[in-house]
């Protein structure tokens, strides 16, 4: 049975691509109203909305007064999507403004809500819209990052509104439990029955929940300009942040060295080696429903840091030695002083060697270590390090282990999350 769905399209260019969306949320069986900006209709004009949605199109809350349409929209939705979501669309809906139909819909709603942004770089990373959409996703807003491409005229960056395709998909993660299983203009739904999925999550499952996430790696100095680090680019961690977001959580991001922006919504406490991080993590994970070990600490450190840049001598046989000594143990530390209810997550990239497989060495290291939940990431022969898909299984304190399929580190979070999920319930 299809459900109701509002389509609002703000007034920018990429306002056409919501007429493919439309045919997309139709085509799967659903009853769409769409309800434009008055600015959205000088790209798009009323009679398109129209005859593509089967129903009367307005800007305006003085049309059809008699049916209280600024109220009765948004009370009767199921979902909520607006794109393209302009800059100035963002700001109304992160300050309650309500001047015309639309946003009227946005303040009565009471369904899931996802903004799909679109607009010049320049505007998507002022200050004023970060600080918007950090707004709007504490609200439990689902906004989706905009897509990097040719803009409007000649300028190239993230901007772009995500191609309808892309936002049909993110909207199916949404909608309620029955839609979530079914298969739709070639959208595919994953096997629920083999381990934690990597198929679309329901709505705002972590609302109200305070999430630590530890992201990247540290680097431990040698000299002002040397230091021992590692691969890590802390692309997972940023992904699991941006996902826990996306499902509503509160999120603080330990970071250390990363490649990838911090998503917009995360309190972010930037660090460098592995005492700083530990610091932070005991720290904010003071008050956390679920603490994430993600990021690839240094296991060593050098002993005594030298106050100037090591010189190398003219005998090429005299290299200094480095004596390194233990960092602590940040993710057993964090079990040691959990709260009660509290879930600690680790991770551990693991090879197989002589002694064992990854995967055995991934079960010694859960029971040492006694967290809930241990990612194993096998990182043999350089992979998963920097790349954009990774493959992972998890391993649960009560013995279970869960494969998740390869994809994006984006799809593994959720399905990590829904790991998680369990054992807060």
């Amino acid at each position: 049975m299809g459900l109701r769905i509002v389509l609002g399209v703000g007034g920018g260019i990429a306002a056409y691509k919501a007429c493919l969306l439309l045919r997309l949320f139709k085509e799967a069986g659903h009853d769409v109203r769409v309800v434009p900006t008055q600015a959205a209709l000088t790209f798009v004009a009323a009679p398109t909305w129209a005859a593509l949605s089967g129903h009367p199109v307005s800007a305006s809350v003085w049309d059809e007064v008699h049916e209280v349409p600024h109220v009765r929209i948004g009370q009767q939705a199921d979902l909520v999507v607006v794109a393209p979501a302009t800059a100035d669309l963002l700001a109304k809906a992160a300050h309650g403004l309500a001047d015309d139909l639309l946003t009227n819909v946005l303040l009565t709603a009471r369904c899931p809500v996802l903004l799909a942004p679109a607009m010049h770089t320049e505007m998507w990373t002022h200050p004023a819209t970060v600080a918007n959409v950090a707004v709007l996703r504490e609200r439990g807003v689902s906004v989706l990052d905009p897509a990097s491409g040719r803009l409007t005229g000649a300028d190239t960056g993230p901007g772009r509104l995500p191609e309808p395709d892309e936002i049909f998909a993110a909207a199916l993660m949404l909608l309620p439990e029955p839609e979530q299983q079914r298969t739709s203009v070639g959208t595919s739904v994953p096997d629920v029955a083999t381990g934690p999925q990597t198929s679309p999550v329901a709505g705002f499952d972590l609302s109200g929940r305070q999430v630590v996430i530890s992201a990247g790696g540290t680097r431990e100095p040698l000299d002002p300009v040397r230091y021992l680090g590692n691969r890590s680019s802390g692309r997972q961690g940023v992904a699991l942040a941006q996902a826990a977001l996306d499902r509503g959580a509160k999120v603080t991001l330990v970071a250390g060295a990363i490649e990838v922006a911090v998503p917009p919504g995360a309190e972010v406490v930037q660090v460098e080696t592995a005492l700083q991080m530990r610091e932070a993590m005991n720290a904010a994970a003071e008050s956390a429903d679920v603490v994430v070990m993600a990021a690839a600490v240094a296991d060593f450190r050098p002993a005594q840091v030298a106050e100037h840049k090591i010189k190398k001598s003219a005998d090429a046989d005299d290299a200094p030695v480095v004596t390194l000594v233990r960092n602590p143990d940040i993710l057993a530390g964090l079990v040691e002083r959990r709260r009660p209810g509290q879930v600690v997550v680790g991770f551990a990239a693991e090879t197989g060697d002589e002694s064992g497989s990854a995967l055995e060495h991934a079960t010694a290291k859960l029971a040492r270590k006694g967290c809930d939940l241990l990612v194993l990431n096998d990182v043999s022969a350089g992979k998963v390090f920097g790349q954009d898909e990774t493959e992972v299984t998890v391993l649960a304190a009560d013995g279970t282990v869960s494969p998740v399929p390869a994809g994006s580190k984006s799809q593994v979070s959720q399905a990590i999350w829904d790991a998680v999920l369990p054992l807060l319930r």
